[in-house]
């Protein structure tokens, strides 16, 4: 124990050394002490992690260095490695931060790929020769003040066997609950820095062990720059950027409000859980899963041929908030430190009050880093800040997420953009025995008729019943209170659900090359405001915020891969796809579908119209090549934004 609390009083030093020489001039210290008290976390972490193994495997007599000589020697050598390292850790982390503003991450070892330029970069750059000294006097004075710890330990080894067995459950289960990071459900994450909401908060938190080692599963998931430019003004043209430079790869486009409104309208974006279209009333399934979404897209614009630009539930709420595609192949770009820096449109919506509801934890895929850093100010509520109980893993019901938000909405004087993320129609699919009473469940549909339709079990259909009936209660509560009728509501699915059967409403190419996956219901609803109408332009789920902020009609700045898909209702858009589980990419255009593998030169060119084979001929030839650069500009824009999209 003498030796963890050396280390964390080592680490403790050098994050006074990181905030003194880095901090803000208008931040002090009293209001850095949380991030004090996270990066104390993680280092207690880290630290840990480094003498779990002289704990355990000191236990036994051979590798017990108070009995055995060589057992002392081994763990001598062992903790000054860890020393040294850490040494070098800090170090590298200082100097990378002064030179990038970044945290040690996966990338520095990038520069060893060009060792001699970055050895005399760094030798015309930096004191070498100083540091290395300093470096080795830090190092023997760790050494030793390690050996005198030990001296002071092996006093006190030699006590009764029942005490030993005891210290060591101790100690054993203390760095256990170190190595966790907190008491719940998940673990500390890095994400758990970037919560903070500022950006140089979040680096001081960081410890650069964790930062680096997080960052090494994303270090090739770079871009290619050439590709990137070679590309660029075909997206740019495509995007409508501004003014483009294909040097700078600028990206931004400037929408300025057409005119001054008296009462700004409210915001509400609901990302539905696993909202497949073929499920759908909107698409005739005979099931009649969801009647009131049915009646209440003939009230609003509602687009038919909307897109997930992949599957999965943080790269949808990633796509949304972002405006770019999640081309991270390698986990997902909520994961990637790197990347967790976005700029987003929402918090253009100035004078707006932004809230974000889940029924259970940020924690899973580190997308509370996502939500937190990069929306303004915005008010973040989870399972544990409502009355209403949890009922399962993805904690309360989405009934009780309605009304629980509602609850806050209704309260709310100034105008308000607000994200609801539903979850239970998803497994366990839960359905709370205190909504039995209003919401009917049905188990006389047969197996094959379910399975015919679209759904696995009796509990999947009657989960996506209970979204909908979720939907009408909400919408019904809200259209009571004051807000509901100076509100715009935007309900759009996280994703699709794959389908294994052939749907007898849908061309085979829907089910043969996974498409249903990211198929969606995309609606505005803006009562007395907007035009009723179903629209079957390409739309995709990175093109949400910038459509509210046109509909709305706020200036806003769109640095990402969306459009304002009310500007021109017959435009012909692309919506890209990509299929991380295939390895393939690919673009919907009209009534095409094109995709190709990442790793070989297989391509697929479909119709997503009927079941016809596409004739050969120079229309179609040109229309495939034409989605060919498309879906190749659209991939490498986007590994290029992941990192390049920064908010601050």
């Amino acid at each position: 124990m003498m030796q963890f609390l050396f280390f964390v009083i080592i680490m403790s030093v050098y994050r006074l050394v990181f905030f003194t020489f880095f901090h803000p001039s208008d931040t002090s210290f009293s209001e850095s002490l949380f991030s004090f008290w996270l990066g104390m976390r993680f280092d207690a972490r880290v630290i840990a992690i480094i003498l779990l193994p002289v704990l355990l495997l000191g236990s036994f007599k051979v590798l017990n260095p108070f009995l055995e000589p060589l057992a002392k020697k081994t763990w001598r050598v062992y903790l000054g490695v860890a020393a040294f390292c850490m040494i070098i850790f800090f170090g590298l982390d200082y100097y990378y931060y002064s030179y990038l503003t970044q945290r040690l991450n996966g990338n520095i070892l990038n520069f060893v790929e060009d060792a001699g330029i970055s050895l005399n970069m760094m030798w015309q750059s930096y004191p070498l020769l100083r540091l290395t000294l300093m470096v080795i006097l830090f190092l023997f004075i760790m050494v030793l003040i390690s050996r005198k710890l030990f001296k002071t330990a092996s006093v006190t080894y030699f006590i009764n066997r029942r005490s030993r067995i005891i210290s060591f459950l101790i100690v054993f289960l203390f760095f256990s609950f170190l190595i966790y990071g907190k008491a719940g459900r998940f673990p500390l994450r890095w994400s758990d820095a970037f919560s903070l909401g500022n950006q140089y908060e979040s680096n001081l938190a960081l410890n650069p062990f964790q930062s680096f080692f997080s960052s090494l599963n994303f270090r090739h998931a770079e871009y290619d720059i050439k590709k990137v430019k070679e590309y660029y003004p075909l997206m740019s043209q495509y995007l409508g950027v501004d003014k483009p430079d294909a040097t700078q790869l600028d990206f931004t486009r400037n929408f300025a409000a057409t005119d001054s409104i008296n009462e700004k309208p409210n915001v509400v974006l609901v990302i539905c859980e696993s909202f497949s279209a073929y499920k759908s009333s909107m698409w005739n399934n005979p099931l009649n899963t969801t009647p009131f979404f049915d009646s209440l897209s003939k009230e609003g614009l509602f687009f038919d041929h909307a897109f997930t630009p992949h599957f999965g539930t943080a790269r949808g709420v990633w796509a949304t908030i972002t405006g770019i595609p999640d081309v991270q192949l390698v986990k997902t770009a909520s994961r990637n430190p790197q990347a967790v820096d976005q700029r987003t449109i929402i918090n253009d919506f100035k004078g707006y009050e932004k809230f974000y509801f889940l029924g259970g934890n940020a924690s899973w895929a580190n997308i509370r880093g996502v939500i937190t850093n990069n929306i303004e100010d915005v008010k973040l509520f989870e399972e544990d800040d409502y009355s209403a109980p949890s009922i399962d893993v993805w904690g309360i019901s989405d009934l009780n997420l309605f009304m629980e938000a509602n609850k806050v909405l209704s309260k709310q004087q100034k105008p308000f953009f607000a994200i609801i993320q539903t979850s239970d129609n998803h497994r366990p699919y839960t359905i709370p025995e205190a909504d039995r009473g209003g919401f009917e469940i049905i188990n006389n549909v047969s197996i094959d008729t379910l399975k015919k339709y679209g759904f696995e079990s009796a509990d999947e259909y009657n989960a996506f019943r209970y979204t909908d009936y979720c939907f009408s209660r909400f919408m019904k509560t809200a259209q009571k209170e004051k807000y509901g009728a100076n509100t715009l509501f935007v309900f759009v699915g996280d994703h699709g659900i794959r389908c294994k059967n052939p749907l007898p409403l849908f061309p085979k190419s829907w089910v043969d090359q996974g498409l249903a996956c990211e198929h969606v219901p995309l609606l505005f609803y803006y009562p007395n405001k907007l035009q009723p109408q179903r629209v079957s332009t390409i739309a995709s789920q990175v093109d949400i915020l910038p459509t509210i902020a046109g509909m709305v009609n706020i200036s806003y700045t769109n640095t990402g891969m969306g459009k304002d898909l009310t500007t021109n209702l017959a435009a012909d858009n692309y919506a890209f796809i990509i299929d991380h589980d295939t390895r393939q990419v690919g673009v919907v255009y009209k009534g095409f579908y094109y995709t190709k593998s990442i790793s070989n030169a297989k391509e697929e060119f479909v119709s997503i119209v009927n079941d016809a084979p596409i004739p050969d001929n120079t229309y179609t030839d040109s229309l495939r090549k034409n989605m060919r650069q498309m879906t190749d500009a659209y991939f490498q824009t986007a590994k290029y934004l992941l990192l390049n999209n920064k908010s601050h």
